[in-house]
């Protein structure tokens, strides 16, 4: 039986893995859940799976962790960890062998670099953490025998695609995307959305920020970045094919023309069972894809004057060293304002490359560099956004 943590684990991939590990009946235990301030449903998978370790946001949602625990009647209380420390401590755990990465946004950083310190396999969902600190993270890796898996659905399916291949072999790695809500809406449209018409994803349910970044197609930008330092490739050779039907989930193609694709259902389970028991493959739960239903798959290049956000992606990628920092922070701070309705949806890739023009980007060479990056584009763009809202810059 394999002891994995979860970073996130009261979040859409966390309670998904806890899903797979119920269903694969005994081959994982749960050693140790990192989570924020959704204290009613940790209790209830501390309850359920009983780990060692545990992370929360601060210490007000520790002291109500315990009296949720302590009412519940439940006297086996775990450790309980605070804040990027505490979530160090969990993926860190003790005899722990696999590490699910999947904390939304720069708070991913820390406690995934000590996973693969450390030795873990660590099975990623936080894209972040690759597109602020890829060099870094695939450095530790490769110094601590760390194995680096993807659990987004895209970069899982290239893992699955590539499986057999040599590197030389490989010309092209071409990542799909739905294309969000507004793939075929107006500039104006777009301009305008508002946070409900912009959280209306036609294929996935995701957590709020991830489906903004959908819908400006950020995050496919930043899955470019973050199949860079996955699979060692340049800007180059990582395209994008925007597939409304989202059933090919992503697709290599070999130097002599041959294109391989990685097809399925919409559902996380497939890539996080994928990534927990890699290189076995088990029987699933999930239904299979039924060709005979999928109906005409579409594909189409990616409109880049619609979604500046992508160009925005490929230019911090070829420069390189902090950009891809200030890039991810001024993003995750524009995401956060947009839903917040102090600016308009149409402003966030334009913060986002205001930020990027004024930063004059460092070597990576430490954590420290990264995360003084990361801050200072937070600041940056916080102390923009009150010029932005109703400006056309």
């Amino acid at each position: 039986m394999k002891q994995i943590a979860i970073l996130g684990s009261t979040g859409s991939i966390g309670r998904n893995t806890l899903r797979v590990v119920e269903a694969l009946k005994g081959d994982f235990k749960v050693a140790a859940l990192g989570a924020g301030t959704s204290v009613a449903l940790l209790a209830e998978q501390i309850t359920q799976f009983q780990p060692r370790v545990v992370a929360v946001a601060d210490e007000t949602c520790a002291e109500l962790l315990e009296k949720e625990l302590h009412q519940r009647g439940y006297t086996n209380t775990p450790h309980i960890g605070i804040g990027v420390e505490g979530l160090c401590e969990v993926a860190v755990c003790e005899d722990v062998e696999i590490v699910i990465g999947a904390v939304v946004g720069a708070l991913g950083l820390l406690p995934t670099y000590r996973a693969l310190e450390a030795g873990r396999r660590v099975a990623l969902a936080n894209k972040e953490t690759l597109v602020i600190a890829g060099e870094l993270m695939t450095r530790a890796a490769e110094k601590s025998g760390a194995e680096l898996l993807p659990v987004d659905s895209e970069h899982n399916a290239l893992h699955q695609c590539l499986r057999g291949e040599t590197h030389d072999e490989v010309k092209r790695l071409i990542l799909t995307a739905s294309g969000g809500p507004f793939r075929t809406a107006s500039l104006d449209v777009i301009e305008n959305a508002t946070p409900a018409q912009a959280l209306k994803h036609p294929t996935w349910r995701m957590g709020d920020k991830i489906t903004i970044d959908s819908a400006t197609m950020m995050n496919k930008g930043l899955e470019v970045i973050e199949a860079r330092w996955l699979f060692n490739r340049t800007a180059d050779e990582i395209g994008i094919v925007v597939h409304p039907q989202s059933v090919v989930h992503s697709m290599i193609e070999l130097v002599d023309g041959s294109i391989i694709a990685q097809l399925g259902v919409t559902d996380m389970r497939h890539a996080i069972q994928y990534a927990l028991t890699y290189p076995a493959r088990l029987s699933s739960e999930l239904p299979a894809l039924n060709l005979a239903t999928c109906g005409t798959l579409e594909f189409h290049e990616p409109d880049t004057e619609r979604f500046p956000c992508i160009a925005l992606a490929y230019q911090a990628l070829r420069t390189g060293g902090t950009m891809p920092a200030v890039l991810n922070a001024a993003n995750e701070v524009a995401v956060a304002a947009f839903l917040e309705e102090r600016i308009k949806f149409g402003q966030i890739p334009r913060l986002i490359q205001a930020a990027c023009e004024a930063h004059t980007p460092q070597p990576v060479n430490n954590l420290e560099t990264v995360l003084a990056a990361d801050q200072w584009a937070r600041h940056w763009v916080l102390e923009k956004i009150p010029l932005a809202v109703g400006s056309s810059q």
